[in-house]
């Protein structure tokens, strides 16, 4: 049935406006002046647990989600942000992250090198500390120079952390790393409750720091002894692959326990450092990585690079780091290890 006249235009429309009438659509948008500052602790199937106030008594944990103008931008572990909405922090009550701040740094993998797909592993951590099981499983040397790769990239201090040297000793592997000048730390199993963790603890202090390995190198142990109140499930090593099982499968931000002495209230025990534990992975791509911003992290021998060829690799007979060791500008061994790092891009069967 027709409801209108033949010739009927607009004045003919009857118009049944909403009870709440209408609004015209628009392009601003709110400009939150009122958000709060968090910091995003782990990062769940959408659902984002963030600390609001933190270092004061309001400090409180808050469950978020990502603001629909926020796109497709990610947010991840490591992140600060500002939230609106219910802030309580109180059960079933869910709050909005409507910006993410600008990151101070940024820890990237892929799949593997032939992965565009970049991942974010964590933001604004300080720290890459790479944690290595001296033996079961055996140690990745290559693996282990990935790391480094990445964390020089990022603009992040490396820290390697070896356990289990109850097993094996630490020598070695120390000894292939010494031209780096890296900074280090050895556990014993058996030592981790007592003075094992605050060893590591004493690298730690007042830094953010992101623990990473591959599965079954006791990284999720040290946590649990680093962090005595929060444990999380731990796994073993597969006695036939000789490898571990992936136990941790999301990302989790620890603040660390004060250290020993010192007074409530003050900076040592408001921020004494934190703790990010990741999932184990059994590979660690690269193809983000542009080799030429991994010399910054050898400042006695990046100003060699200024007589190399253009797009020089820095592992050619024309690369002019070759002479500028040969002078005595810096050791050879400095050089070699800046070529094994760089090769580490190349993938290889057992990285």
């Amino acid at each position: 049935m027709r409801r209108y006249a033949k010739d009927a235009d607009e004045d003919d429309i009857r118009n049944r406006p909403g009870r709440r009438g209408s609004r015209p659509r628009t392009r601003i948008r709110p400009k939150h002046e009122d958000a709060a500052e968090a910091m995003i602790l782990t990062v769940d199937r959408g659902r984002l647990t963030c600390l609001v106030d933190a270092g004061t008594k309001q400090e409180r944990e808050v469950v978020a989600m990502k603001a629909r103008e926020l796109g497709r931008k990610g947010v991840v572990v490591g992140d600060v942000v500002n939230v609106v909405g219910d802030l309580s922090g109180e059960p079933d009550t869910l709050a909005r992250i409507v910006r993410v701040e600008e990151r101070s740094s940024v820890l990237r993998r892929t799949a593997d090198d032939d992965d565009p797909y970049e991942r974010i592993v964590v933001a604004n951590a300080e720290q890459l500390a790479i944690v290595t099981a001296l033996a079961d499983p055996e140690p990745r040397p290559r693996l282990i120079d990935r790391c480094l790769v990445a964390a020089y990239d990022a603009g992040m201090e490396p820290l390697l952390v070896l356990t289990k040297s109850d097993l094996a000793s630490p020598e070695s592997l120390l000894e292939a790393y010494a031209p780096l000048g890296i900074r280090y730390v050895v556990t014993r199993q058996d030592e981790l409750e007592t003075a094992g963790a605050e060893a590591v603890r004493e690298h730690l202090r007042g830094h953010s720091t992101v623990f990473i390995g591959h599965s079954g190198v006791g990284k999720t142990t040290l946590v649990n002894a680093l962090v005595p109140e929060r444990q999380r499930s731990t796994g073993r090593v597969n006695a036939v692959t000789g490898r571990g099982r992936h136990t941790t499968v999301s990302a989790l931000a620890l603040r660390l326990p004060p250290p020993p002495g010192a007074k409530p209230g003050s900076r040592k025990a408001l921020d004494p450092g934190w703790v990010i534990d990741t999932p184990g992975f059994r590979s660690f791509g690269l193809s983000h990585i542009d080799p030429s911003r991994v010399i910054h992290a050898f400042p006695d021998l990046e100003p060699g690079t200024e007589e190399c060829p253009r797009a020089c690799s820095h592992d050619e007979k024309d690369c002019a780091l070759d002479a500028w060791v040969e002078d005595g500008h810096a050791e050879p061994a400095r050089l070699y290890s800046l070529r094994r790092l760089l090769s580490t891009r190349e993938a290889n069967e057992g990285d």
